[in-house]
């Protein structure tokens, strides 16, 4: 910030005191070596003249030290060389006397001149290094991310000396920027302006959309570089004098809010706060970032906590339900044995709804114990041919009237693979349900195997509509059911996602890929066993 002007005014009254008690200094030593001129030696004199020219290098710097080494020079050889009053030197050793003064002064005002400056630098390195300690401690010990970045606010609004510092935090979600702290200067009165607007829209969400600073200046006109790189370091030169700017904070090349500051009586930045500034924004980046990924944790840690509680449900419910639906199917087949009234097939519905609740059921208490990890597995060495002959029997019933084919090579040698026979059967099964329910009807289904290096690979394939690109993934996501599906067809969407979870169960996979003129081929992949004993 620009020093006030009663500052400045005191600052060069400070200056002039200083010259003048220097040059007051150097007449009254000269006048009381005068009274004894004739008892000093002109060592004597040139030791007091060159402390003299030290103190004032050392209380107003190197001009002052060098004007008073050229006052001294003077007086040193018109008031006590001989011949005196004059600047004649009579002794030319005088001359080395005088030049050697002069040189020893100089160099002296310029050392501690130079020492004066290194100090001064070191010193500023050293406030440098405790307010980013100050910011580190303040940023890190805060114990919710949001405090981080209120804290980084006070710091940068304390160390520039503005009247009020913003950070926006880019919500990809949400309508615009939100602030996320706002710090005020407690001296003065309040700024409570809203950020400048540019094209109807606040310039906050311009620099968010364009990573490039901005500026609004003394007279209300806006400074906006249109044409400048994202990429480049913010010129806080451009920036001088400004009312309000605006920075965006980026972590690598992501922008992800930005800094707001705002100084009514104009914004000037020396070099060092330029480089301090720029390492504030990097703080307040990483503090948004922070709480971007604190929020995210939160988040998942939520939906950790509520995937938990739905398998802990699904578990108990499973299993509450299990009973009543065996002892209901039990009663509608007693009723159908019994003999109910011709035509009345109430009882054979109440069994096959009985059967579909139940299977659904089972499918509940599965994917509870594939997300569990409390799947029994029992692998051993099978055939493929078995596999397929078992998955075409069962399926028989639910294939309708869609003919199975099956896609085998006769001279290959027998394929055998290491997984549990049962689970993999309802993978199978599964899939050739699936390919019934949405392939048009009649269209035929194929089956096959085949071995890749240390992979068994079964193949089901079917004319169907097949699967948008974008929901080849999500099929396989629990209750998932794509869009337009027709009521008639039932289905909870579990089975694809308990059927790839038996397969990872088993160090296999399953995976969907689209059919070359229309449908859908979906593989499974178990382990060969070729290399495990019979």
């Amino acid at each position: 910030m620009t020093a006030p002007f009663g500052a400045e005014r005191r600052a060069a009254w400070l200056r002039l005191l200083v010259w003048a008690a220097a040059f007051l200094a150097l007449g009254a030593a000269t006048a009381l070596m005068l009274l004894a001129r004739h008892r000093l030696d002109k060592a004597h004199v040139a030791l007091v003249y060159l402390m003299l020219v030290l103190g004032g290098s050392a209380a107003g710097g190197r001009w002052l030290g060098l004007t008073m080494a050229a006052a001294a020079f003077v007086a040193f050889d018109s008031l006590f060389l001989p011949p005196y009053n004059t600047l004649v030197v009579a002794n030319p050793l005088d001359w080395l006397v005088l030049l050697a003064f002069l040189v020893t002064s100089v160099v002296a005002a310029q050392l501690l001149t130079r020492a004066q400056q290194r100090a001064e630098d070191a010193r500023r390195r050293a406030d440098e290094v405790e307010r980013f300690a100050r910011l580190g401690s303040e940023t890190l010990n805060v114990a919710r991310a949001e405090d981080a970045l209120h804290a980084i606010a006070a710091v940068i609004r304390a160390t520039l000396d503005v009247d009020r510092c913003d950070i926006y935090v880019r919500d990809d979600d949400s309508a615009g920027p939100r602030l996320a702290a706002r710090v005020t200067d407690p001296r003065r009165d309040p700024v409570d302006a809203e950020p400048p607007r540019l094209d109807g829209r606040s310039l906050v969400a311009w620099v968010h959309s364009h990573g490039i600073a901005a500026s609004e200046r003394a007279d209300g006109t806006l400074h906006v570089p249109v044409d400048a790189n994202p990429d480049a370091p913010v010129g806080w030169t451009e920036l001088a004098g400004a009312r309000t700017i605006l920075v965006p904070l980026r972590v690598r090349t992501r922008t992800v809010g930005s800094l707001l500051i705002m100084a009514e009586r104009g914004l000037v930045l020396a070099a060092e706060q330029q480089v301090f500034l720029d390492a504030l924004t990097y703080y307040a980046a990483l503090g948004i970032e922070r709480a971007r990924l604190a929020a995210d944790a939160a988040s998942v840690e939520a939906m950790r906590e509520a995937d938990r509680l739905k398998n802990a449900l699904l578990a108990t419910v499973s299993h509450d339900l299990r009973t009543p639906l065996t002892t209901i199917k039990a009663l509608a087949h007693a009723v159908t044995e019994e003999g109910a009234a011709p035509g009345d097939r109430r009882a054979s519905s109440i069994e096959e709804e009985a059967d579909r609740l139940t299977a659904f059921v089972a499918d509940l208490l599965d994917l509870s114990r594939l997300t569990g990890g409390a799947l029994r597995l029992a692998p051993a060495v099978n055939t493929a041919e078995d596999l397929i002959g078992a998955a075409a029997a069962r399926a028989a019933g639910v294939l309708g009237d869609h003919p199975l084919s099956i896609v085998h090579d006769p001279d290959a040698p027998v394929l055998t693979g290491y997984f549990d026979f049962v689970h993999a059967l309802r993978i199978v099964v599964n899939l050739l349900e699936n390919a019934a329910k949405y392939s048009p009807s009649g269209t035929a289904i194929e089956l096959g195997a085949r071995q890749d290096g240390d992979r068994l690979v079964f193949t089901v394939a079917d004319r169907g509509s097949g699967v948008p690109y974008s929901e080849r993934e999500r099929i396989f996501e629990p209750f998932y059911r794509p869009a337009g599906v027709p009521a008639d067809i039932r289905g909870a969407g579990l089975g694809l996602a308990i059927a790839r979870g038996l397969a990872a169960a088993q160090e296999g996979t399953l995976t969907y890929e689209a059919r070359p003129g229309g449908g859908s081929l979906f593989h499974l992949t178990l382990p060969a066993a070729s290399d495990r004993p019979a």
